[in-house]
């Protein structure tokens, strides 16, 4: 079933809806929550409940992309379930290793214009994305949205863990490059 045809069932309120979107996208909901969670009783519960928050955004909302949507959605609920814990093994190590990757070259706001400047940042961030190689730019994708191990991204994309590496910490520096000419202080 297409997307346009489940997001109408979810205006109708069919609750077929919920069935068509697991059959589509469960597996790739799942892949989002375990990537970040390690856990698969909570890999469940947040795709279940990003389920019910999709049903309950829709209407108002009808998204263009719904695979996007149930994405953030997932993201979303499993980074509040990890800060949940206290216990730094639960996340597989992936989480803290991904973003002290990426602290050199992302600045941390603090003030009150918090929220102005993480919208700012997203849009320079798909606009320096954008003018990324292709390679790159699903590498970095792979890694710090999806949160990816690099050995994965290795073995799927058929390049050596080196050359994942190298590739993401060159897009990293250019980033930082990008971010510093468009005047954000790292």
């Amino acid at each position: 079933m297409d997307d346009k045809t489940i997001i109408d069932l979810y205006w109708k309120r069919s609750e077929t809806a919920i069935s068509e979107t697991a059959n589509k996208y469960g597996r790739y909901c799942r892949r989002i929550a375990y990537n970040i969670l390690h856990n698969n009783e909570d890999c469940e519960e947040c795709v279940n409940d990003a389920y019910l928050k999709a049903w309950n955004a829709m209407p108002p909302k009808r998204p263009n992309h719904l695979s996007v949507f149930l994405g953030k959605i997932v993201r979303n609920l499993s980074f509040d379930r990890y800060n949940g814990y206290t216990a730094k093994k639960r996340g597989g190590g992936e989480i803290p290793l991904a973003l002290e990757e990426l602290e050199a070259c992302i600045p941390a706001s603090s003030d009150t214009e918090q929220a102005l400047d993480e919208l700012a940042l997203g849009e320079m961030l798909n606009c320096f994305l954008a003018g990324v190689k292709p390679e790159a730019r699903i590498l970095f994708v792979r890694r710090y949205w999806y949160l990816d191990p690099v050995k994965e991204i290795a073995s799927s994309s058929g390049i050596s863990e080196s050359k994942v590496k190298t590739t993401l910490m060159r897009t990293r520096n250019q980033l930082k490059q990008f971010l510093e000419k468009e005047g954000v202080r790292i």
